[in-house]
């Protein structure tokens, strides 16, 4: 009986021992730890998202204050087509979003599309492979400084 409550006494010693953090646990596809990861990435996604969205509103609400507060008659004017304005300063300026949105994503698809190409590559893996063996590694600690010169050295 002694064997077996000390043998029960080292087990519970493993149990108790901490884990290296260095070492990923192994998760698998029903792991409840790949769940509450899967859940910390949707409520970060959710939670920067809401961030963004507040920080443009609040940009949005504030220029269009200080328009208004800088000369009312011009701002009034803006909001209503005119014979002197045949369009209004809200339609233009949406129009001008529009074009410039698709201009922006076109611009950054037509670049991926392209670097793509220009490597060679066939799957995600195969261009981050590519990436790392032309970027220089990025430090894992965040005590030592980072040189410029150290990360502008090509391989």
């Amino acid at each position: 009986m002694g064997a077996v409550a000390g043998g029960d006494a080292q087990e519970g010693a493993a149990a108790a021992a901490p884990l290296d953090p260095g070492l990923p646990l192994p998760r698998g596809a029903g792991s409840p730890a790949a769940s509450q990861d899967k859940l910390f990435l949707i409520k970060g996604g959710i939670f920067l998202g809401t961030v963004a969205t507040a920080g443009m509103i609040a940009g949005f609400g504030t220029t269009l204050a200080m328009t208004k507060k800088k000369n009312p008659d011009w701002f009034s004017k803006g909001i209503t087509a005119t014979a002197a304005l045949p369009e209004s300063g809200s339609s233009l300026a949406l129009r001008a979003l529009g074009w410039g949105s698709l201009y922006a994503w076109c611009g950054v698809g037509l670049l991926s599309f392209a670097i793509w190409k220009a490597l060679g590559v066939h799957s995600m893996k195969e261009f981050q492979t590519k990436m790392q063996s032309i970027f220089p590694a990025i430090p894992k600690n965040s005590e030592s400084a980072v040189e410029w010169e150290d990360l502008l050295k090509s391989k």
